[in-house]
């Protein structure tokens, strides 16, 4: 029952939410054509392009809030300022008269290069200046000596007014749609979802049997998927408050980073199913009444928190409740046990993961101080900016494709047709992407919307044939349906803006040629301007994504490594070890959009793509981050819980620890390694034949002395090695709590308990990233038969060469 109300739930949920971003959209374009066909006849002279004021609609408010609304006014204004204003200037000195199709083409691609260029200019911004360039110029163009240089661009610019206009109105009315709202009952279900997500967890780990606890977490892997939907719909209402925030004053002051908030309560719970998935039997061993009692106790000092957190959020999300602090502070004190074996361990880093959620509520989490964090931030921001293909000359790039390709879409567009010229460029304009997109299947789905909003428009035209004043009433149902287009896997936010522009283009005007000519113009307008798009992008987007993909593979395991190395006790490092995390996570993010890229771009005659190997390296891959993670809170955890200590005992004890920690790394490390080198190799038959070049002698026993990779072990060899370096960490651990049993000094056995159940996980899959590069090998390779060990020494002997 539990499961169907949540079903049920997220289904209201989604059409609420999918007829509500109707209902404004359409309200918003009733409002354009109510001005540019009902209004007065003063205001309607100065409205020629209403085609525009629907487009800048669609390009606003999709998905909008008030906030986004006013945003959007600013980025209009800034847009209007570079597209327009240069345009003036342009007409004023060379005179409609005097442009010509080569001349207009190159004056939008100049103007079109200028715009992109900045990378700090918002995409909105930059899409609804790149569409008044393309209609100044080219409708000047169209116009000849009937244009006037200064009003016709002062008409472009304010058909986008009443677009931006309308939709300030539409978010207004019947009452506002503001983000501040959105995220506080955004942050009031998340903090519902953490609650029930918690009591499964835990009903989960008491479980006496493994078929009930899978039940419990099933229920909670359901409810996680909603909550990270929930966590993004948060972080992508931030800005906009802020933006409400400065143009409504009366609003209270609130928490402008909620989502970053959330995020850190996110982990640990992430963290306890990730212990419940690794238990092999229950109900676990360290499990006894008193301990029963005491996660009762913890569980119901969190939902509180969680509870009185809901009355507080967005507007003071620091705040929760401290009390009975001191009733639950010694809670897990009654974990009497230590591990001794690796099958232990699961349980205990869900007793340190829930420490480490009592932790973060309570404001005492495993943080660096300011001046650390702001740091690293800007370590991070230095890595991304460094790693994007935004440094150096490739900053150009972007700027010299958008200005080719609408050279290219204008050209050949008034080539044609002079008349309808602008339907090519203008396409090209307001879909504009800055970053690498699959071009064959984006601009496939930009030409189905295109068409079935076309065709749906000229149907909607013959139905209110007679009732031509009121036919844009007609749209209503189709923008509920494109909202369902926009949210879906098959046509996404291309094709369902493509489709939702198609409709109203034609259902939103009067007084232009028939519907059924104007569509069949369109379409072939359109198809030339996408056509145009997919030549840059193959001319100078040539290395495809699955070339991509597995160069990005290389950079990602190279950062895995380097993160890898930094694994230490010495606390002085931590900060070290976190700034290598977030590049390793960037890096990792980078290859999951490679991946997706090149799973829909068309194989043609090429090898094709292995997603399913991809895939499972990505799946590792993203595992192994969080566990870093994780084990990174762990070393803080441990310093945390020893500070103040003065016993020699710990230092004693710790250095053992270090040096099995070391050893588990030293492992991970270069089997790592040996598998980014294999990565890096164009072929197998390549590798043979720069050894046969240059005579280079490679006997695969001798190679395995000088390869310390986990390949030369079979499973069982190196389950047994894992096993042994486990078990002595674990002795160690022992030794330390029964030279001191303080019960404050127990509570370390869950922070050295989770970060070996950390490195546990990094060895396991790092065996299975070994076989995915096995696969992603054999497949490029599919004359030959591989073996990752030859392989290793064929490489290894090359580069002692």
């Amino acid at each position: 029952m539990q499961i169907l109300s949540f079903k049920s739930e997220r289904s209201r949920a989604f059409w609420t939410s999918c007829l509500a971003s109707a209902f404004r959209t359409a309200l918003a374009c009733a409002i354009v054509g109510g001005i540019t066909l009902f209004g007065p006849i003063s205001i309607r002279r100065q409205i020629t392009l209403p085609a525009f004021s629907y487009v800048t609609v669609i390009i606003i408010i999709i998905d909008a809030t008030l906030g986004d609304t006013f945003r959007g006014c600013w980025y209009a204004l800034y847009a209007t300022i570079q597209g327009v204003c240069p345009a003036i200037l342009w007409l004023w000195v060379l005179g409609p008269a005097r442009l010509t199709t080569f001349i207009t083409s190159m004056l939008v691609a100049v103007s079109a290069f200028v715009v992109v260029l900045p990378e700090n200019t918002h995409m909105i911004a930059k899409k609804i200046a790149l569409g008044q360039i393309v209609l100044v110029y080219v409708l000047g163009y169209i116009n000849g000596v009937s244009t006037e240089p200064v009003m016709h661009p002062i008409h472009v610019a304010t058909s986008t007014a009443v677009g931006v206009f309308a939709c300030v109105l539409a978010l207004l009315f019947p009452v506002p749609n503001l983000a501040c709202v959105e995220v506080k009952q955004s942050c009031k279900l998340i903090a519902d979802n953490y609650s029930e997500r918690l009591k499964l967890l835990v009903k989960a780990f008491s479980e006496e049997d493994k078929k009930s606890a899978l039940a419990f977490m099933s229920q909670a892997k359901s409810m996680a998927t909603a909550g990270t939907k929930l966590l993004q719909n948060i972080k992508s209402k931030q800005e906009s408050m802020q933006w409400e925030r400065f143009g409504i004053k009366f609003l209270k002051p609130y928490c402008s980073t909620p989502g970053q908030r959330f995020q850190e309560l996110e982990a640990p719970l992430m963290g306890m199913s990730m212990a419940l998935s690794s238990c092999q039997k229950f109900p676990m061993k360290l499990l006894n009444p008193e301990l029963k009692d005491g996660l009762h106790k913890l569980e119901e000092h969190i939902n509180l928190n969680f509870a009185q957190m809901k009355t507080s959020l967005p507007f003071d999300l620091a705040t929760v409740a401290e009390s009975n602090t001191d009733d639950v502070a010694d809670t897990l004190q009654t974990l009497q046990s230590v591990p001794t074996e690796q099958k232990d361990l699961p349980s205990f880093f869900f007793l340190f993961c829930l420490k480490l959620l009592k932790n973060k509520l309570l404001g005492t989490a495993t943080n660096n101080s300011p001046k650390k964090s702001a740091k690293s931030d800007d370590s991070h921001n230095k890595i991304i900016q460094e790693g994007s293909i935004w440094s150096g000359a490739k900053r150009l790039m972007p700027a010299f494709k958008c200005s080719l390709s609408l050279f290219l879409a204008v050209l050949f567009g008034l080539t044609y047709s002079k008349n309808d010229g602008y339907w090519s460029g203008l396409p090209v304009a307001i879909t504009f992407a800055a970053s690498r997109e699959a071009t064959f299947k984006v601009a496939n789905l930009k030409a189905q919307g295109t068409v079935l909003g076309t065709v749906y428009g000229v149907l909607g035209c013959f139905l209110f044939e007679r009732y031509i004043k009121i036919r844009f009433i007609s749209l209503f149902p189709w923008f509920v349906v494109t909202e369902l287009l926009r949210r879906s896997k098959m046509y996404g936010q291309a094709g369902g803006i493509s489709a939702v522009i198609g409709a109203v283009l034609i259902l939103g005007r009067n007084s232009f040629r028939s519907p059924s000519e104007f569509a069949i113009a369109r379409i072939v307008e359109t198809f030339i301007g996408l056509s145009c798009s997919i030549l840059v992008n193959i001319a100078f987007q040539p290395t495809r994504a699955s070339t991509l993909a597995k160069t990005q593979l290389s950079t990602s395991l190279k950062s895995l490594h380097e993160c890898v190395e930094t694994i230490n006790l010495s606390f002085s490092s931590i900060s070290k070890f976190r700034e290598s995390q977030k590049g390793l996570k960037y890096s990792v993010a980078e290859l999951r959009k490679f991946i997706l890229e090149a799973e829909v771009e068309p194989d043609f005659w090429f090898l094709p793509f292995h997603g399913v190997a991809y895939n499972r390296l990505l799946k590792s891959l993203s595992k192994m981050v969080d566990v870093l993670h994780f084990g990174a809170e762990s070393i803080v955890f441990i310093e945390q819980e020893l500070e103040g200590s003065e016993c020699d005992v710990y230092v004693e004890i710790l250095t053992e620890l270090d040096s099995d920690i070391q050893v588990l790394k030293e492992k991970v490390g270069s089997s790592l390694k040996c598998c980014e080198e294999m990565t890096l190799i164009k072929s197998v038959a390549a590798l043979e034949k720069v050894i046969q070049k240059n005579d280079i002698g490679c006997d695969v026993e001798v190679g395995k002395a000088s390869i310390p990779s986990m390949f030369m072990s079979s499973d069982y060899n190196l389950d047994n090695k894992i096993e042994k370096i486990i078990s002595s960490y674990l002795g160690n651990v022992k030794e330390m709590i029964d030279k001191d049993g303080g019960k404050v000094k127990k509570q370390i056995v869950l922070g050295l308990s989770g970060l070996v159940f950390c490195m546990g996980i990094l060895v396991a899959e790092t065996t299975e990233v070994e076989k995915a590069i096995e696969e992603v090998v054999q497949w490029e390779n599919p004359c030959r038969h591989v073996n990752l060990h030859e392989i290793s020494c064929k490489i290894n002997a090359l580069q002692n060469m």
